[in-house]
C-alpha cells in the first residue's frame, strides 16, 4: 500500500498546517502530555496547544519551548479556535476530569471539528451511557481499553481483532484503531487495514501517546480520518524500526521515537 502525506505549500504559515488542541496529562502522567504534543509537531502540524493542569504545563514547558499552553478550565471557550482536538493522553480517571470530558464531548458533537480520543479518555468514554460524540472521530484503544468500551473480555478482543475493530467502529460511529501486533484500523464504513510495520521496540509506556500525536497532526493537515489513522500507524511502526536499528528493540524509549519521526516521514516522501 502506498502512503502519501499532505503537500506543503511554499506560500504558507503556521495555520496552514493545522491547529491542534491537546487535552492531556495529569500529575502522574506528565510525559504523556509532552510526547503527544511534540509528536504532533514533528509530524507536520503547525501549532499545538496543550490544555492541562498548572503542574503539567510547568513540567512540560521546562522540557520544550515549542508548545502553547491553556488552563484546562478554559477549554470549552476555545474549542472553536482549533481544527483538531486530541483528548485523553495521560488524563486522570477522576470525577472532575469525567465532568470536563463529558462536557467537552457534548460541545464537540455540535461542531465540525475532528477529534481523537486515546488512553484515559477511552476509559472515561467506557463509563458513559449514550455519549454525544463528534461526527469526525478516531478512537485508539489497546485491547484492554477496547474490552472496556465493548464490555467484553480482553481475550476476546485479541482472539478476533478484525471482528472487534469493526465492532468498535460501528458502535461508536468512528474510525477505530485497535493497537497491538499488526494494529488494525477500521473506517466508519467497515474497511479494515492491517498494519505490517513496527516491532517490540514500540512495547514501551508512552508509545501510544506518540501515535496519538502523529495521527492528530495528519488530521490537522487535512487528511480524512481513515487515511490519517492508517498513515499514522504505518509511520509510527517505521519510527520503531528505525529507532531499534540504532538502539536495539530492548532500549528504545517513547521519547526516542520523536527523534525518528523525520526519518520515517522521509521514507515515504
Amino acid at each position: 500500500m502506498e502512503f502519501k502525506l499532505p503537500k506543503r505549500k511554499e506560500d504558507s504559515h503556521k495555520g496552514t498546517f493545522g491547529k491542534v488542541l491537546n487535552i492531556a496529562g495529569s500529575e502522574n502522567y506528565t510525559g504523556a502530555a509532552y510526547l503527544s504534543s511534540i509528536a504532533a509537531l514533528r509530524t507536520g502540524c503547525g501549532y499545538v496547544t496543550l490544555a492541562s493542569s498548572p503542574k503539567v504545563t510547568a513540567s512540560v514547558s521546562a522540557l520544550t519551548p515549542d508548545i502553547v499552553y491553556l488552563p484546562v478550565n478554559g477549554v470549552k471557550n476555545n474549542l472553536k479556535n482549533y481544527n483538531v482536538i486530541s483528548i485523553g493522553c495521560g488524563l486522570a480517571v477522576e470525577t472532575a476530569t469525567a465532568v470536563m470530558f463529558k462536557s467537552v464531548l457534548a460541545e464537540l458533537s455540535t461542531m465540525n471539528i475532528s477529534v481523537v480520543i486515546d488512553a484515559g479518555g477511552l476509559t472515561l468514554l467506557s463509563k458513559m451511557k449514550s455519549p454525544k460524540l463528534p461526527a469526525s472521530l478516531i478512537i485508539t484503544p489497546h485491547p484492554a481499553e477496547a474490552a472496556r468500551l465493548l464490555k467484553v473480555e480482553t481475550a476476546k478482543i485479541t482472539s478476533k481483532p478484525d471482528f472487534y475493530v469493526k465492532k468498535l467502529a460501528g458502535t461508536f460511529g468512528c474510525t477505530a484503531v485497535l493497537k497491538g501486533h499488526k494494529t488494525r484500523v477500521c473506517s466508519i464504513d467497515g474497511e479494515v487495514y492491517t498494519n505490517e510495520t513496527g516491532n517490540s521496540a514500540l512495547a514501551k509506556a508512552g508509545s501510544g501517546d506518540v501515535l496519538c500525536g502523529m495521527i492528530t497532526a495528519l488530521l490537522a493537515q487535512g487528511m480524512e480520518p481513515f487515511s490519517a489513522a492508517k498513515t499514522g500507524v504505518y509511520l509510527h511502526g517505521i519510527t520503531g524500526e528505525l529507532a531499534s536499528d540504532d538502539l536495539t528493540e530492548y532500549s528504545v524509549l517513547a521519547s526516542d521515537l520523536l527523534k525518528y519521526i523525520p526519518q520515517a516521514i522521509k521514507s515515504i516522501l
